[in-house]
């Protein structure tokens, strides 16, 4: 057995509380820094996870760092975003593709912009109606 994988076993039978300490300070450590993550210690703002899952849909990280820059410059808040013209997220957005996805995303904060960013996260109850499997049963 090579070292690596000696140490890979011992690991794997330490206490889960301690296996998840180790590899959280470990990514701590070691992980990209990007605008949208926190840093160690912060609270993530859900506004900023969300508006780069969005951007990352088929788009590479390379691509989005300075698109989801300039757009939570122009636009830092779920409230920005909802009160700004469908047009100029468009425009912000030119270059990312995919077009739907600013789309969907400024009509759903528009839909929501009432609500608090932490709402908008998770979704609506669903009437009766709509709480049927895909295959029409109740």
């Amino acid at each position: 057995m090579t070292a690596t994988a000696a140490a890979e076993s011992d690991s794997l039978s330490l206490p889960p509380e301690v296996l998840a300490t180790r590899l959280l300070a470990w990514y701590d450590r070691h992980r990209r820094r990007l605008p949208w993550r926190a840093e160690p210690g912060e609270t993530t703002d859900p506004y900023r996870v969300w508006l780069s899952e969005i951007m990352l849909q088929q788009t590479t990280v390379a691509t989005v760092r300075d698109y989801f820059i300039a757009f939570t410059e122009r636009w830092p808040t779920v409230g920005d975003l909802a009160a700004a013209p469908l047009d100029e997220v468009l425009a912000a957005w030119a270059g990312l593709g995919y077009y739907a996805r600013a789309r969907n995303l400024h009509g759903r904060i528009r839909r929501d912009a009432d609500v608090s960013p932490h709402r908008l996260l998770r979704p609506r109850p669903q009437p009766a109606r709509l709480r049927q499997d895909r295959r029409g049963r109740a």
